[in-house]
């Protein structure tokens, strides 16, 4: 079933163009095409493209030049409640930002216990759609997580590993009208665990940091749960809202 608010078309032209930027895929000082042609490109009106075009001028993503056109600013947020397809922002020791990959590991439905139950406004044994992920920055796998989420809300969401989108936030905005648009965090330190150690490959005793993580949707609905295990021994986990 779909979110209970429909999705302007403007706004998913306008994630996938942040997504092009937030991947470097349009690097700092790349001119546009103008909204014609993009328009073309993305399948959509002129005018649809101008409003994704504006917005992403105001967030400051894009700079409008007179004699030049609209131009990449290289000013990206390093994480916005806007752009919640590219949640994780992990940076090394010296500041830089690292890019990172998704590797769902496994995907499938179990009932929900009696806390998840409870958090999620549901009955106990509500079918959850679970995913298991590691997410690997050039090549090491440096953080573990469990994610749940009610499987009636995204019926025919895909049970292979291989297909699960890396992008989970986004997948939901544009296959469900789920629109992500609140995240609490609870913050905590602990040792790996026998499967930590496994899939992170370090000794015991390895200290991770612990999140656990709330997911809303655009009603303030509780929408995803996640548990994430992650080292910080050569990066940081780095949440910043602009």
């Amino acid at each position: 079933m779909a979110g209970d608010l429909p999705i302007p078309l403007y706004e998913h032209v306008k994630r996938r163009m942040a997504e092009a930027i937030l991947l470097g895929e349009w690097p700092p000082g790349m001119v546009l095409p103008g909204e014609v042609a993009l328009a073309a490109d993305y399948g959509v009106a002129v005018g649809t493209m101008r409003r994704a075009l504006a917005d992403l001028t105001a967030d400051g993503m894009l700079m409008r030049r007179r004699k030049t056109g609209t131009v990449v600013t290289g000013r990206t947020p390093q994480h916005s409640l806007r752009f919640f397809f590219q949640y994780y922002r992990l940076h090394g020791g010296d500041g830089q930002l690292l890019l990172s990959e998704a590797v769902v590991t496994e995907v499938g439905h179990s009932p929900a216990t009696a806390d998840e139950a409870a958090l999620l406004g549901e009955a106990p044994g509500e079918p959850l759609i679970r995913i298991a992920r590691l997410r690997r920055v050039e090549g090491r796998a440096v953080m573990r997580s469990h994610i749940a989420l009610v499987a009636r809300r995204v019926p025919d969401f895909p049970l292979e590993p291989s297909l699960v989108p890396q992008r989970l936030y986004l997948h939901l905005l544009d296959v469900h009208g789920i629109r992500i648009s609140a995240v609490r965090e609870r913050v905590s330190a602990g040792l790996a665990t026998a499967e930590d150690r496994a899939d992170l490959c370090v000794p015991d005793p390895t200290p991770l940091l612990v999140i656990d993580e709330e997911a809303f949707d655009q009603t303030g609905t509780l929408t995803i749960i996640s548990h994430h295990r992650t080292l910080t021994d050569e990066h940081r986990y780095v949440n910043e809202v602009r």
